[in-house]
């Protein structure tokens, strides 16, 4: 066993001094440009390791880069959106601004188009069973409100005013069940009573026989009942029917969309029938 560990020892030894020997011949040799053998060798080694620390490192600091890049991209995405839905919200609001202002002209239109004192009032909200058709508007008895006073829109006839607290009144629109106007076909000047049919309908009642109504008449106010105005548009006669020489029905259609009603001028004139009505209470 020493013999043989002996052997192996010298056998390492010997491969020691001859690496040693090509290492000292290496050194001492010069390659074409001058430069030793080994100089060279290892030059070359480290070169490669260098070169391929340099491609991890640029690896990363182009990922690093990209990834900065995209975080950068990100959020230049998310502030665009933020200021594309600001701008969606301001333009809906000047559309909503332009509305109400066109809203406000056709009502100055009305006000000045008529000799009647009127006051401007926003709807705030509305009745919540559909037997009782009212609104509530934001003037009251502060702002000369009183009961059975007429209220209207750019279209046409809305109704009337009911119930008025100091800043606020509760309105009976035409199409309530309940409510009624004189009314006048303005062609052929027959006269009787619209009256709430619901379903966003009127019916007009108490017409003669021999009156002339067709379909697609304009109906007016007649200013009999001493509420409305005499001259303002209740409607069309959209159904006419007739039983022997009387009518059966006749159905008018609101000039007034009262789903879409956000302003109305309250009348603050007496009308001559309300005039007489309350001398001849007093």
């Amino acid at each position: 066993m020493a013999l043989t560990d002996i052997r192996t020892r010298s056998g390492y030894l010997f491969l020691a001094v001859m690496l040693g020997h090509v290492i000292l011949i290496s050194a001492q040799v010069n390659v074409r440009s001058g430069v030793p053998v080994l100089e060279a060798v290892v030059f070359g080694v480290f070169a490669e390791v260098q070169r391929a620390s340099s491609a991890v490192v640029s690896g990363v600091r182009h990922g690093w880069d990209g990834y900065v890049a995209l975080r950068q991209v990100h959020g230049e995405n998310e502030q665009l959106k933020r200021e594309l839905a600001d701008a969606r919200v301001l333009l809906q609001e000047q559309r909503a601004l332009a509305d109400r202002s066109r809203g406000f002209e056709r009502l100055l239109e009305l006000r000045d188009r008529s000799s009647l004192q009127t006051a401007a009032a926003e709807i705030i909200g509305s009745g919540a069973t559909p037997d009782f058709r009212t609104m509530t508007i934001d003037k009251g008895t502060s702002d000369g409100l009183r009961p059975d006073m007429a209220v209207i829109a750019p279209a046409g006839v809305v109704g009337r005013v009911i119930t008025p607290s100091v800043r606020a009144a509760k309105v009976q629109l035409l199409i309530d069940r309940n409510a009624a106007a004189g009314a006048i076909i303005e062609r052929s000047r027959a006269q009787g009573v619209v009256i709430g049919a619901g379903d966003e309908l009127l019916r007009m009642e108490y017409v003669s026989e021999a009156a002339d109504v067709a379909v697609g008449d304009v109906v007016m106010t007649s200013g009999i009942d001493g509420i409305f105005p005499k001259g303002f548009v209740i409607g069309r006669v959209e159904t006419l029917e007739k039983m022997g020489p009387a009518y059966k029905r006749i159905l008018i259609k609101p000039a007034v969309d009262f789903r879409s009603l956000e302003e109305v001028l309250v009348v603050l004139t007496p009308t001559p029938g309300h005039d007489a009505a309350a001398g001849g209470a007093q």
